[in-house]
């Protein structure tokens, strides 16, 4: 029940987190398939997620195949590179250190962000010699348990050789869960269409067709809906609920 109800807040942190990003400007994509093809799924083995810059629309994809508790930190990640008005795609292989500058500052960032340092040395102190330490930290920040290890090298409290031995059988863990679970596990289309491509793109389009700056056809390309489908989109989007 604790860990049902951990679960609960922490998708609800990473919804604020999302509308917060959202509200200042910043288009936020969300897609764990090419388009709404289904059966072209995103590898997280590639990619995290990217950020483009623009001055007028910057914009961050996240990769929905990953862990809500990990597509938290490619969002701290890609915010702080709007900030620095740097474009770039996010892999993090193995969650090592990146030699580019300015990933390691993203990282850097993101993770005191998501997990402050002075907190998290407190909670070491009581969780630190425990055998599931690195869940109850990513239970505490809301953080998937590899970012909470990662973090836990960065601040010395942890050597190498443990962190890679966590890491291995985490990622073992990983592929056994995906293995099980082959399905998308269905959900609200229009809660899913609206993440896929981004809230803030998906008021802007619907409000152009509904003012004749574009043409409905073109509405329909842009979302890569029906008619129909659009149509009730379009309700969900201005407030209209669906089951």
């Amino acid at each position: 029940m604790i860990g049902h109800r951990g679960s609960r807040i922490g998708r609800k942190l990473y919804e604020i987190l999302l509308k917060k990003i959202e509200d200042i400007g910043i288009i936020v994509v969300i897609n764990g398939v090419v388009g709404n093809n289904t059966h072209r799924k995103l590898d997280v083995a590639e990619f995290r997620g990217f950020v483009l810059i623009d001055d007028y629309a910057p914009l961050i994809f996240v990769n929905g195949r990953d862990g809500k508790a990990a597509q938290m930190f490619t969002l701290a990640h890609e915010l702080v590179h709007v900030w620095y008005g740097t474009s770039a795609a996010f892999d993090l292989a193995n969650l090592q250190p990146a030699d580019i500058k300015i990933e390691s500052m993203c990282n850097e960032a993101a993770a005191e962000f998501l997990a402050p340092e002075d907190e998290l040395l407190r909670l070491w102190r009581r969780v630190g010699t425990s055998g599931d330490r690195f869940k109850q930290i990513a239970r505490h920040f809301k953080i998937s348990e590899i970012v909470a290890a990662r973090r836990a090298l960065d601040l010395k409290l942890i050597t190498k050789e443990e962190f890679f031995l966590f890491y291995e059988a985490y990622i073992k863990r990983l592929r056994q869960e995906a293995e099980e679970t082959k399905t998308d596990g269905g959900g609200n289309f229009y809660a899913i269409q609206n993440m896929r491509i981004g809230r803030r793109f998906a008021e802007a389009v619907i409000r152009a067709a509904k003012e004749g700056t574009i043409l409905y056809r073109e509405a329909y390309r842009l979302t890569g809906l029906s008619e129909t489908t659009f149509d009730k989109f379009a309700k969900y989007v201005d407030g209209g609920r669906f089951v």
